[in-house]
């Protein structure tokens, strides 16, 4: 696991973290053969994210937004964890994901053809990357939910924050 910093001017890799799943934490022959030290237990890759961005607000770099996926986007320990820092976050989260009650996919069907903004998350591989927002007051959070173009099974929630 990786975590990056990115500014207007670019992108740097600043942390890292390796997850290593159960079946390798239980067999300590297994980690000592690779050299992993007996004092590393299991740890979620949420745990170890939430580590990550600990590590980042002790630093000096000046930190105001997280993204994730929506493997970090659907566990809400590590959205409450983000919440509780003070942390604006835009996540992905699986469009079953549900935000005390209904589903994220049926908050996002009632938002008028007239709330959606195409908006760029910046030039990726295959070039400007498009998304469409709507902001949307939710029960859990202030924040928005994003509906990538031509992917209407993934969509996105945050929590902008005011530090």
């Amino acid at each position: 696991m990786f975590a990056a910093y990115a500014t207007t001017r670019g992108r740097a890799l600043v942390d890292r973290e390796l997850y290593l799943p159960k079946s390798w934490t239980q067999d300590r022959e297994r980690c000592r053969a690779a050299r992993i030290p007996d004092e590393r237990t299991f740890a979620t890759k949420g745990d170890l994210a939430r580590d990550m961005i600990l590590r980042a607000l002790d630093s000096p770099l000046p930190m105001a937004w997280v993204t994730a996926d929506s493997a970090y986007g659907q566990d809400s320990h590590f959205r409450h964890f983000l919440e509780g820092a003070r942390l604006s976050y835009v996540v992905a989260v699986p469009k079953s994901q549900q935000v005390h009650g209904p589903r994220i996919d049926h908050l996002i069907a009632q938002a008028p053809p007239e709330a959606w903004q195409r908006l760029s998350a910046g030039p990726g591989a295959k070039g400007e990357r498009f998304y469409n927002w709507a902001a949307a007051r939710l029960p859990a959070c202030r924040g928005g939910v994003r509906r990538p173009r031509g992917d209407p099974a993934a969509v996105g929630a945050g929590a902008p924050q005011h530090r």
